[in-house]
């Protein structure tokens, strides 16, 4: 199945964007990487027994992207309530390369796929705390962010390629996302794991199966901000790599109908596992964007008491100094529905679950 991946997205990159040449380089740089993972983790198991213990309470975020995930995420672990996941460990998930790898990583953000990230919406580097969702791309080339960033410019919606009801991968997921997890709470000298994974959204109950002792902060924010803004931020790395607002007008209304369609998926699915009760809702904290934004001191007491954590005095001062922040935080983004051809009427529509359940 991955040599069918990897020969579709080769003549996506060929066909769409004219690019026969450096895929292929990219390609070999890939299986290198790979190869050298694959044989540091079997030497982790030797030299680093830690890495095979059970994982415990892991806080794992989720929600769409451009929800408030990233924000929630990077504070929780810059306060050292948890220890994540940063860009290049995802890249290089074994302790022992990790090692090799850390003095070279100034030279290495010359290369780094994250210069092609737009700045808009976050900073983002080889050192960047980045989502967990990222790593199932450089592992398996598959996951949301394959079909997102390539799949959607393809003749046929492949959809179902990373839908988990048509095409379930959890258990190679979930198996791979524990595995790095522990190795990156060993390098980062961290004890308590805190993730980020959007595509949860479509699966977490199948998640909470397999880590009954996760809690899981999901996050909600207007779908009228939420998928514009996810949009921009998907074309945006695209334009900064391949020029996409330069392609075919059909070849782009395509794309971003179907990435369209994939954000508002992603809504509908947690929705509905959640008014289903599919969901062990006493693991589960709903935190609203807004909420974030305006009274940030108050959610923050929350969620720490949710994930069982003591406020001391050096937390609750970066917690109020944050809060200030928040409230005077005013984005200036502004995002034209008209240039992705949508309209607010069409997203209400096609979110009124999302606001009846969770933004009444």
């Amino acid at each position: 199945m991955m040599l069918k991946r990897i020969l579709r997205l080769y003549l996506i990159l060929g066909k769409t964007f004219n690019a026969w040449v450096s895929p292929l380089l990219s390609g070999i740089l890939l299986l290198f990487l790979r190869t050298m993972v694959s044989i540091g983790q079997l030497v982790d198991h030797l030299l680093f027994w830690s890495i095979r213990k059970p994982l415990k309470d892991p806080i794992i975020i989720v929600g769409n992207p451009r929800s408030g995930t990233t924000f929630l995420h990077r504070f929780l672990i810059k306060q050292k309530i948890g220890s994540g996941s940063q860009l290049w460990q995802m890249l290089y998930p074994s302790v022992l390369v990790q090692k090799c790898i850390r003095p070279l990583l100034p030279l290495m953000e010359r290369i780094s796929p994250a210069r092609h990230h737009s700045t808009e919406a976050h900073k983002t580097s080889l050192t960047s705390v980045e989502t967990d969702d990222v790593s199932l791309l450089f592992r398996y080339l598959d996951g949301f962010f394959l079909y997102g960033f390539f799949l959607t410019f393809d003749d046929e919606d492949l959809f179902h390629w990373v839908d988990p009801d048509i095409r379930d991968t959890s258990a190679r997921d979930f198996k791979w996302f524990e595995s790095i997890w522990k190795r990156n709470i060993l390098s980062n000298k961290g004890k308590r794991y805190i993730g980020k994974l959007f595509s949860l959204s479509s699966n977490l109950p199948s998640f909470q199966r397999q880590f009954n002792d996760a809690k899981i902060l999901y996050m909600i924010r207007d779908p009228l901000s939420v998928i514009p803004s996810g949009l921009s931020l998907v074309t945006g790395v695209l334009d900064k790599r391949f020029d996409f607002w330069s392609l075919d007008e059909d070849i782009k209304r395509r794309s971003i109908n179907r990435l369209y369609l994939a954000l508002v998926e992603l809504l509908k699915r947690f929705q509905q596992d959640w008014v289903n009760n599919k969901i062990d809702k006493d693991k589960v904290m709903i935190v609203q964007f807004d909420t974030m934004m305006n009274d940030f001191e108050t959610l923050m007491n929350g969620i720490l008491d949710f994930i069982g954590t003591d406020k001391n005095d050096e937390l609750g001062k970066a917690i109020k100094e944050t809060a200030e922040s928040q409230r005077q935080y005013q984005s200036g983004h502004k995002y034209d529905l008209e240039k992705f051809g949508l309209t607010e009427d069409q997203i209400k529509s096609d979110c009124k679950e999302i606001y009846q359940t969770f933004l009444p």
